[in-house]
């Protein structure tokens, strides 16, 4: 079994939800970090949605409308708190402002 620290990135996330993650076929995945950061003046909200593959209710909010400050930022998943996504899982990111936050996730994938 190979692991490998991947960083997956997502520019200027708005309010259309978008894959920040998505672990393929034949990977497990640990998400070990994340950080969602304001990248405007004003505040803004944000929400993380983990998608499981395979769910009768695959849709689940790890973070609603959670906000965020002016140059600040949200760290939903890190220290004590970690993430384990199976293979066609995958995590997105929304905000309720276009273009307003920048997004980071550091994954451990195995494979």
């Amino acid at each position: 079994m190979a692991n490998n620290f991947k960083n997956s990135v997502l520019k200027a996330a708005g309010t259309t939800a978008q894959n920040v993650y998505a672990a393929a076929a034949g990977v497990q995945a640990t998400v070990i970090g994340m950080t969602i950061a304001n990248i405007t003046s004003s505040p803004i909200a944000a929400n993380v949605i983990l998608t499981c593959a395979g769910a009768a209710a695959p849709n689940v909010y790890l973070v609603q409308s959670a906000t965020i400050a002016p140059g600040g930022a949200l760290v939903p998943i890190g220290g004590d708190q970690k993430l384990v996504l199976e293979a066609g899982d995958y995590l997105a990111v929304n905000t309720s402002v276009a273009s307003s936050a920048d997004v980071i996730a550091s994954v451990l994938e195995i494979s």
